[in-house]
């Protein structure tokens, strides 16, 4: 099994107010939006009704929903996040930013990267191709204090546990599939002994034939917990 050691990025308000001031079209009561859309993408509108895209990988997800291989169905995206230069989590960068004008968030090696590549618009000019970084995950603090942490692709690691200690995370969405992630027990225990939150959405599994790990796997794995998991299909939304 690849392990990988993930890091972290955190985004509040403050950090990214170039890109989320708040639109006065969008109801300050309205709940944070969680919507899956097959092994790690996301779409997220925050409270101000900004729209944060996570590694988008949708025209060739074998699990996203015909309507949003459309790119156009996420409507206008402010930022995007991607966590690591698989193809599985930045296949549609390049023609999302294109389409939407979304700055591109992410490792640094990474985005130089895309940068050279001409994915994304550049900041400097570069020379020079660089890998494509360390992978990451991203604590997303919306304007009400509710914290997510996307974990992308990962392996146990031990700063788990200081994530959870300091960020004290609200919602994880976990990968459990197995082989390239965590499988179902190894997220259990990141779950429980270590993360903590009160809620899970399991992903990055079933995608691909070596991603096997399933959710109830990750329930029966995780015992009788206080953690309320929510098993939900691509395409599916939660509010929060």
């Amino acid at each position: 099994m690849e392990m990988e050691r993930r890091d972290f990025l955190k985004l509040t308000a403050g950090a990214l107010t170039y890109a989320l001031a708040t639109e006065s079209t969008w109801a300050q009561t309205t709940k944070v939006e969680v919507q899956w859309l097959g092994q790690a993408s996301t779409r997220l509108t925050t409270l101000t009704g900004k729209v944060i895209v996570i590694d988008p990988f949708l025209t060739n997800n074998p699990k996203t929903p015909p309507q949003y291989k459309n790119l156009d169905a996420l409507g206008k995206v402010d930022v995007i996040l991607v966590t690591h230069g698989h193809g599985d989590h930045t296949g549609d960068v390049k023609e999302l930013a294109a389409r939407t004008g979304a700055p591109v968030l992410g490792p640094a090696g990474l985005i130089a990267t895309m940068i050279d590549l001409g994915w994304v618009a550049p900041v400097t000019k570069k020379s020079t191709t660089y890998p494509g970084g360390e992978p990451c995950g991203f604590i997303v603090e919306f304007e009400n204090g509710f914290k997510l942490y996307h974990m992308g692709d990962t392996g146990l690691f031990g700063d788990m546990k200081l994530i959870g200690e300091y960020y004290k995370p609200d919602l994880v969405m976990i990968p459990i599939g197995g082989h390239f992630v965590m499988d179902p027990r190894d997220a259990a225990y990141a779950t429980k002994e270590m993360l903590r939150p009160k809620y899970a959405i399991p992903i990055h599994y079933g995608t691909f034939p070596v991603l096997r790990g399933t959710p109830q796997e990750y329930q029966g794995a995780l015992g009788q917990t206080t953690v309320q998991v929510f098993p939900i299909s691509p395409s599916d939304k939660l509010t929060f």
